[in-house]
C-alpha cells in the first residue's frame, strides 16, 4: 500500500480523499491527517483510518482531541509545524494538500521539496508563489497533480499531446449563484445568498470565490505554474452545467473536452493514481439526462475579481500572493457580515493600486508580500475603501 497524507482532511476535499481511500480497498493507507479544530470529525477519521500523526490548530484542539480518542491513539503535533510534519511524513508518497487559503501553502512547499506527489486542491499556494514551487518540484522530483476539477481535466485532456501542438487551455466556470443576477442583485446579496452555489458543494470560501469569480482568476494563476501557459493563452468561458470540466484548444482547431459528473472523487482518484485509472466509486455521466450544454462570456463588469487577477498574473512578481491575500481579508469581511459582496473586489483593487511588485525570489519575499497585503487590506477597510 501507499502511504498518504491528507491536509485539511476535515474540509469538503480532505473527506472526500478518504471516501476514495475507502473505495480504492487497501491501495492506499493514511498515516497522517492535518486538520484545524473540527476535532469530532477528526477523531471519527483517526478511530477509521488510524493514521499514525495527526495535526490540530494548537494546544486547545489537541487537547480536546486526546480526550476524544478510544482505541487508537496517535502522536498529536499541532500549528503550521505540526502540518509540515504532516506533509513531509517520511512514509507518505503522496500528500494531498487541500487546506483553505495560505496556512497551506509553506506545508505544501515542504512536501514538496521532499519529493512528494502532491494532489494539489490548495490552488492559493500556486497563486502566491507559483514560481518557487515548481522550481522546487524540479530540484526535487516531486510530482504537482492538481484536483481542482478544471485543472484536472486540463491535465487528462493534455495526456498524449504535445504541448508546441496547443492553442490555448478554456478554463470552464459555472457562474457561480449570481450569474443571472443584476448588479443591483448582487450588491444585495446575502452571506446566505453567496454560499448557495448552483452545482458544487464546498467549503465557505471556496464558494464566496466562485460567486465572485475569483475563484476563476485563481484558477488561471494556477494554470499558467502547472501547464506553463502565459495569461494570452488562457481562456475562461461560463458552461452553467459544469458537465464540461475543462477544455484544450489544439493548433488545427481542434477542440478536446474532459466531461464527467458534478463530484470532486473523480478529480482527487485520478491525481492519487495516475498514470493508471481505476474503477471509480461515481455514476457514469448519463447523456440522456444533460438536456443542453451552453456556454457564455464572463460579465468583467459584474464580476471584476476575473480582470484582476489577469492583472495580477500579467504584472507577476509577488502581485499575485498581493492579491491572493487581499482577497482572503476581504472574503473573511465578506462572511463576518462586515462588508457587501461587491465590496471584496473594492479592497482587492486598493491593495493591488498600493503594491509595487518585486520578484519572487525565495520564500521570505512571498511571506513578506503576504504579511504586507493583509496589512494594506485592513488600511483599506478601516478608511472605508469597500463602500
Amino acid at each position: 500500500m501507499k502511504g498518504i497524507s491528507i491536509l485539511g482532511s476535515t474540509g469538503s476535499i480532505g473527506r472526500n480523499t478518504l471516501r476514495v481511500v475507502e473505495h480504492l480497498q487497501g491501495q492506499f493507507k493514511v498515516v497522517a491527517l492535518g486538520a484545524g479544530s473540527n476535532v469530532d470529525e477528526l477523531a471519527a477519521q483517526i478511530d477509521q483510518f488510524k493514521p499514525e500523526l495527526v495535526a490540530v490548530r494548537d494546544e486547545p484542539a489537541a487537547g480536546e482531541l486526546a480526550s476524544k480518542l478510544r482505541d487508537h491513539k496517535p502522536e498529536i503535533v499541532t500549528g503550521e509545524a505540526g502540518l509540515v510534519a504532516v506533509a513531509t511524513h517520511p512514509q507518505a508518497e503522496a500528500v494531498v494538500s487541500a487546506t483553505v487559503g495560505a496556512v497551506g501553502f509553506v506545508p505544501t512547499l515542504r512536501a514538496i521539496e521532499a519529493g512528494k506527489r502532491v494532489a494539489l486542491a490548495n490552488k492559493e499556494t500556486l497563486v502566491m508563489a507559483g514560481e518557487l514551487m515548481t522550481a522546487a518540484a524540479a530540484r526535487s522530483g516531486a510530482e504537482i497533480l492538481p484536483v481542482d476539477s478544471e485543472h484536472n481535466a486540463i491535465h487528462q485532456c493534455l495526456r498524449g499531446e504535445s504541448l508546441k501542438e496547443v492553442n490555448r487551455l478554456i478554463l470552464t466556470a459555472s457562474g457561480g449563484p449570481f450569474r443571472t443576477k443584476s448588479k443591483a442583485e448582487i450588491e444585495s446579496a446575502t452571506v446566505e445568498e453567496a454560499l448557495d452555489h448552483p452545482n458544487w458543494k464546498m467549503g465557505d470560501k471556496i464558494s464566496i470565490d466562485s460567486a465572485t469569480l475569483m475563484n476563476k482568476g485563481l484558477e488561471v494563476i494556477e494554470a499558467k505554474w502547472l501547464f506553463g501557459f502565459d495569461a494570452d493563452r488562457i481562456s475562461v468561458v461560463v458552461h452553467p452545467q459544469s458537465v464540461i470540466h475543462s477544455m484544450v484548444e489544439l493548433v488545427d482547431g481542434s477542440i478536446i473536452a474532459q466531461l464527467g459528473v458534478t463530484d470532486m472523487k473523480h478529480a482527487i482518484q485520478y491525481a492519487l493514481t495516475y498514470p493508471e485509472r481505476f474503477e471509480n466509486c461515481l455514476p457514469a455521466l448519463d447523456f440522456t439526462k444533460t438536456s443542453q450544454l451552453t456556454f457564455e462570456e464572463p460579465d468583467i463588469d459584474r464580476f471584476p475579481c476575473l480582470a484582476l487577477a489577469y492583472r495580477a498574473l500579467c504584472s507577476g512578481g509577488t502581485m499575485p500572493a498581493v492579491l491572493n491575500a487581499a482577497n482572503e481579508v476581504a472574503v473573511a469581511e465578506f462572511l463576518a457580515g462586515k462588508i457587501r459582496l461587491v465590496d471584496i473586489p473594492k479592497i482587492i483593487t486598493a491593495v493591488m493600486d498600493a503594491h509595487d511588485p518585486t520578484a519572487v525570489t525565495d520564500l521570505d519575499s512571498i511571506l513578506a508580500a503576504d504579511a504586507w497585503a493583509r496589512s494594506a487590506a485592513g488600511l483599506a477597510l478601516a478608511s472605508g475603501a469597500g463602500a
